[in-house]
């Protein structure tokens, strides 16, 4: 539906290799989502979100065709591309809870599961498949052309919101103005104890397990004395195994617990044998496994919060989700490049496969004691399932 948040990376010879410098313009881009999070999920919550994605969208696009002329014209120096990092940002922060927010008014409710499955593995195959691509395109047709190609695809997304017809639309009432309405939403999500797990579980992976432009470009050229192509290559890779996980996750409206555990499960012990692979090749094949675990959790995550949301809290909901998801990012990208610049990127990749999987075990025990606990006696797994059958 709408064009998923791009990844600015200009190659070598504005960074010459430097994994604090990537993680610097990485952290730029997702900060904003960790300031204005709370703020752009009331928005979304108040007024259209198709005219928000209109303006959220056209403002991403302009950001990639400035960054594409610079380079082209040969004019590009690292600290524009930190701005446009930070105003692609806070574009893409007011964008992702209105574009996770409009699936719902997309489609009538019965179709709603479905829905919001199939946008999940949208968002979350764009995520990780779109860096892979832009590799391989900038080892083909260099950084500029990529970077308008990409300012261009926008475009296409901005004619087909304008060419949706309000009047099949399924709106929410929109939010009347008020106080404190940040508050109100962060009070619905701690009465959600099961939404308040999945989102700490995601800002644990966010953090310490996710930067993969990161650690996989480093990968690519410290460890293994490669290029940028090789680079894109491993995303590419690592995208089969993520569309893999994204067709199955699409096909089950109402995700189980045991998946999105098992999915973080699966991340954190794939990353430990990514950590130890000693050829390119052997950790490439790594990599498609860990895209599977990955998109499998992170599907399982964004469907399971949506379902189990209020369609007045769904944008303010999704925004907080957001903010943990992009500003986990943000927050971890510099430390996980300087870590892996100072200490090796091998270590980092370990390190943040055994936060994981202490993470995840740590989330199984809690909600199977909330579980034990609960007064209805319900398992917690058919609770999302229940409530989407009600909607």
């Amino acid at each position: 539906m709408t064009h998923d948040t791009p990844t600015l990376n200009c190659g070598e010879p504005l960074t010459d290799h430097s994994g604090t410098a990537v993680g610097i313009t990485t952290g730029l881009q997702f900060l904003p989502m960790l300031l204005l999070g709370p703020y752009s999920g009331v928005l979304a919550d108040r007024h259209r979100k198709r005219r928000i994605l209109l303006w959220t969208q056209s403002a991403m696009g302009l950001c990639a065709l400035v960054v594409g002329l610079l380079v082209v014209l040969g004019a590009a120096q690292l600290w524009q591309i930190y701005v446009a990092a930070l105003c692609l940002g806070i574009a893409s922060a007011f964008d992702g809870p209105a574009r996770q927010a409009f699936v719902s008014e997309v489609v009538p409710r019965k179709d709603l599961p479905n829905a919001v499955a199939l946008n999940s593995a949208s968002f979350n195959t764009g995520r990780l498949a779109g860096p892979a691509v832009a590799g391989l395109l900038i080892a083909w047709i260099g950084t500029g052309p990529v970077f308008l190609l990409n300012a261009a695809s926008f475009v296409a997304v901005i004619l087909s919101l304008v060419r949706i017809r309000p009047s099949e639309l399924f709106p929410a009432t929109p939010m009347a103005r008020g106080k404190r309405q940040v508050a109100e939403g962060l009070r619905y999500v701690r009465s959600h104890p099961e939404v308040v797990t999945i989102m700490a579980l995601v800002g644990v992976v966010a953090g310490f397990s996710q930067n993969f432009q990161v650690t996989n470009a480093l990968m690519a050229t410290t460890e293994f004395g490669l290029g940028p192509g090789e680079f894109g290559l491993l995303g590419t890779i690592m995208a089969i195994g993520t569309l893999a996980a994204a067709l199955m996750s699409a096909s089950r409206p109402f995700p189980r617990l045991r998946f999105l555990l098992g999915g973080a499960l699966g991340l954190g012990f794939f990353s430990l044998l990514a950590s130890v692979s000693p050829s390119y090749w052997l950790y490439a094949t790594v990599m498609a496994a860990l895209g599977f675990a990955l998109m499998t959790f992170l599907n399982s995550c964004n469907t399971r919060v949506q379902l189990s949301v209020d369609p007045q809290f769904r944008g303010r909901v999704m925004a907080l989700y957001l903010t943990v998801l992009h500003g986990g990012t943000a927050l971890g990208a510099p430390l996980l490049g300087w870590v892996a610049t100072e200490v090796g990127v091998r270590w980092t990749i370990a390190g943040g496969g055994v936060v994981v999987l202490l993470a995840a075990g740590s989330a199984f025990v809690a909600i199977r004691r909330r579980a034990r606990s609960s007064a209805a006696g319900e398992p917690l797994a058919d609770t999302t399932q229940k409530e989407s059958r009600q909607q």
